[in-house]
């Protein structure tokens, strides 16, 4: 591996920007934005309805249990009065007429009497009695709490204007249910795990988006139960139509003085009212399995009476029965039983006692009522997750600084070629440079560049890394060979190049190289000598700072990195025990304060000495640990400080230095970087580390410093590095994700956070030694399968016949899938191992597709790669 960014063990993929999006694709962003919109707008509203909905459910009961002791109800064994025993009573203590009365036996509660209504509304006063004495009781208490409960559902206490809202936010919630049903729709859709399992163990954004899902799932027909009955008291034109729709008979008008608004006051006398006769046809006419009954009287004489009335064994709490009845005679007309009807006309009939859960007995009001109360929960996760877009969408414009670029050819051009993103960061500092010294610039990678922009640009500097043994990145791959493959004239054009490379390959530097030859072949202009970096060269980095200092005036700054915080380990287990191969460990590190990353991002970590290394080399220097020395300007003993140095075998450079100096003189410890396996949301970062064995058996430096040195609760110094060449795609399109042993760790952490957006269509292919030991992370990646967070799992175990297989060999039996995923979109990613894997899957991949298509998917940054 060549190159800056080429660390020991990792090599990073290229910028990636999703292309195009299917019809299906443009369709369901629409969807899930409608959700999100609806949902900050109306959430509160259907918060407020839920709640008030879920402690108003219970209104009888309660207030039956509250007034128990006021009202003092006592049974009698004669029964109840008679209507005519209890109008009486009631008129003769209120001195006003009854208009109806409502008793119920199935409790041992009061019953209820209406009186004259006063001019312009539907109900006169409200009276409570004792129905066995006729007595009038006190109002109940909490009436006015049950009362206020129910216009905050329906009218949020604002009359007509609140109806509207709650009526607007009704509809609101049949479409959340029907578009979150669409936008969390699995592929195994008959898997019950799928839809109402919650994973306790996810934090953060993960565990929210969960809890969203997987409660909306259990809720899921309540809502539209509760939505589409609601509906029938919201507005005329549906109530009109179900009733046309579900009605057995067709709806006859409305009785003259009727109206949505109430009752017109009465003008005409009184009916004369036979309570006899009318209790006479009441028991007849229901028989001796009455047990409720409500007579409804006219507000003026000629017109019947109506009777509802209720028999024992009754299908549900509301399967109410009917008839008129002149008020006089007693004579019965239109007689309607609920058990005569057809099921349409008894869900019509049952209007109510579906939006309240009584249709289906007690059971079924208490889950309503407590799926109502739940409402709040999903604006709350909803809310939530919206902020936490926000947060993200701001730290990512965040990450390219202040910086205002300047896209009209005028000013610099600063072009990069980045493999892991380093060369990214430096291309953006070294544009804040010419902009602090006021001279535009435009930032741009080299695979959006052509020979039109270039013809067009004046000055330009390029940060260019080198990837493998003089190789292009991936993503400029299609610049080296559309651009750097033909003759164009550029003397208008004056360039500097900074080459990051590792001199450890033969070909140093070899992209950087052949673009600086390109460029002077082609007439450009050197500003100033191509500066190669080798690793870590800060002596170099700073030549840099130095000539674009002297081209600009503005005074040479330095590139800053991230500072390096304290983390700390919080778990480390064994993934393989009984391997073959070296052991894996799945770490997890609790994150500084205000840390965040994203999917596909680097974990950069200064690792230490094991306490026995660094003892063993002082009692070879013959020093003493215990001396006092200074680090980094913090005093500290010498063991503590050489714990961060590199220590030589040959002492004969270090001999007569004191404790101080000898610390100076060594070189530190450089940094390694491992793969991110998790998301930010998890509240953990966590990494899948191998142990890698030196010749002489010992552990490498960091992963030995990792999986055995560092104690439990111990802290590591480390810094997230962002890697945008690794991260997902702008759109949802299918992701095929390639990987093999700790590569693992890249893909899983996209895999999460696909999961968290509700992204589905991904297709992991994995490989290993032995399925029995070395299947990382195997009960998750099954569960994966199951929910639907991965539509398909292919695995291969090398080991496990006769013939080795790996993973480049499975992708070539799975050709044809590979195929149609990729005609629908599909970006392809690959994690793991650059010799054998990596290679193998980009072999088989050029003879499967071709070279043309492949280079195009690289292009077009739907092939990225994540390899060490």
């Amino acid at each position: 591996m060549n190159g800056y960014e080429n660390y020991s063990h990792i090599e990073w993929p290229p910028v990636a920007v999703g292309q195009g999006k299917g019809g299906s694709v443009v369709f369901k962003k629409i969807i899930f934005q409608l959700h999100w919109f609806f949902g900050i707008s109306a959430g509160l509203v259907l918060a407020v309805m839920g709640i008030t909905g879920a402690l108003y459910s219970f209104e009888g009961e309660i207030t039956r249990a509250l007034n128990a002791e006021r009202w003092q109800i006592q049974p009698s064994a004669q029964g109840h009065l008679t209507p005519g025993e209890l109008a009486a009573k009631i008129e003769a203590a209120t001195a006003d007429r009854v208009t109806a009365l409502w008793v119920d036996g199935r409790h041992d509660g009061p019953g209820t009497a209406f009186l004259v209504p006063p001019p312009g509304e539907r109900r006169g006063p409200r009276i409570v009695f004792d129905p066995y004495t006729g007595e009038v009781l006190a109002e109940p208490v909490g009436q006015d709490f049950f009362h206020l409960m129910l216009m905050l559902h329906r009218f949020l206490s604002m009359g007509e204007v609140g109806k509207q809202i709650t009526a607007a936010s009704t509809l609101a919630l049949l479409f959340f249910c029907l578009s979150g049903l669409y936008l969390r729709w699995p592929r195994r859709a008959l898997s019950w795990r799928t839809w109402l399992t919650l994973d306790w163990k996810k934090k953060g954004r993960s565990f929210n988006w969960d809890l969203h899902a997987v409660a909306g799932t259990w809720v899921l027909l309540f809502y539209l139960c509760a939505g589409l009955t609601g509906l029938y008291w919201s507005y005329d034109w549906y109530r009109e139509g179900l009733t046309r729709m579900l009605s057995d008979a067709p709806p006859e008008k409305r009785a003259e003085g009727r109206g949505r608004g109430g009752r017109e006051a009465p003008n005409g006398p009184a009916p004369e009212v036979d309570y006899d006769a009318v209790w006479q046809s009441i028991q007849q006419t229901a028989g001796p399995k009455l047990v409720a009954w409500n007579l409804r009287l006219p507000l003026v004489a000629g017109q019947p009476a109506t009777v509802f009335y209720m028999l024992d064994g009754a299908e549900h709490a509301r399967a109410f029965n009917q008839f008129q009845i002149d008020p006089k005679s007693g004579e019965v007309s239109r007689h309607e039983r609920y058990a005569d009807k057809s099921f349409k006309a008894q869900l019509l009939t049952s209007v109510y006692a579906l939006h309240v859960g009584e249709y289906f007995g007690l059971t079924g009001r208490i889950l309503m009522m407590l799926a109502t109360a739940a409402m709040p929960l999903f604006f709350i996760t909803g809310w939530l997750l919206y902020l936490d877009r926000r947060r993200k969408k701001r730290a990512a414009l965040a990450a390219r600084g202040a910086l205002k670029t300047d896209d009209s050819g005028e000013g610099w051009l600063v072009g990069f070629a980045s493999q892991s993103g380093f060369a990214e960061q430096l291309a953006w500092q070294s544009a804040g440079q010419l902009q602090a010294a006021g001279i535009p610039v435009r930032v741009e990678p080299l695979s959006r560049l052509d020979a039109d922009s270039l013809r067009q640009t004046r000055k330009a500097l390029f940060v260019v890394s080198t990837f493998g043994d003089g190789e292009a990145p991936d993503a400029a791959q299609g610049f080296e060979r559309k651009v750097l493959g033909g003759s164009l004239p550029l003397e208008q054009l004056s360039y500097a190049v900074l080459a990051l490379g590792d001199r450890q390959y033969q070909h140093f530097c070899g992209f950087a190289r052949r673009i600086n030859d390109w460029l002077g072949l082609q007439g450009a202009q050197r500003l100033f000598d191509s500066i190669e970096v080798d690793g870590a060269d800060q002596a170099a980095l700073q030549r840099w700072q130095l000539q674009l200092s002297e081209l600009t005036g503005a005074a040479p700054g330095r590139f800053e990195d991230a500072p390096w915080q304290s983390w700390t380990l919080a778990e480390r287990r064994l993934l393989n025990p009984g391997s073959q191969g070296a052991p894996v460990f799945f770490l997890g590190v609790t994150p500084p304060a205000q840390s965040t990353w994203q999917a596909g991002d680097i974990l950069e970590i200064r690792p230490r000495h094991a306490p026995a290394a660094v003892q063993a080399w002082l009692q070879h220097s013959g020093c003493d640990g215990l001396e006092p020395v200074t680090l980094d300007g913090q005093a500290m003993s010498l063991s503590e400080a050489l714990a961060e140095r590199q220590l030589p075998d040959s002492l004969a450079h270090l001999v007569g230095l004191h404790a101080q100096a000898l610390v100076e003189a060594l070189v530190p410890l450089g940094s390694r970087e491992y793969s991110i396996a998790s998301v930010a949301a998890d509240g953990v970062l966590q990494l899948i580390v191998r142990q890698a064995v030196q010749a002489d058996g010992s552990l490498g430096l960091g992963s030995g410093w990792l999986t055995e040195h560092l104690p439990a609760g111990g802290q590591l110094l480390a810094r997230v590095r962002r890697n945008s060449g690794f991260h997902l795609p702008d759109d949802d399109r299918p992701l095929i994700l390639i990987g093999n042993g700790t590569g693992l760790a890249g893909l899983r952490s996209l895999l999460r956070a696909r999961a968290l957006a509700g992204q589905g269509r991904n297709w992991l292919l994995f490989g290993e030694r032995n399925r029995a030991c070395d299947f990382f992370c195997g009960d998750e990646l099954q569960a994966a399968l199951v929910t639907g967070e991965l539509q398909h799992l292919d695995l291969v175990f090398s080991r496990d016949q006769a013939e080795k297989r790996y993973v480049q060999d499975l992708l070539r039996e799975r050709h044809e899938r590979l195929c149609a995923w990729l005609d629908e979109g599909a970006a392809i990613y690959v994690c793991g191992s650059l010799q054998g894997m990596a290679g193998g899957v980009d072999a088989a991949l050029r003879d499967l597709l071709g070279d043309e298509v492949v280079d195009d998917l690289i292009e077009e940054g739907r092939y990225r790669r994540d390899v060490y």
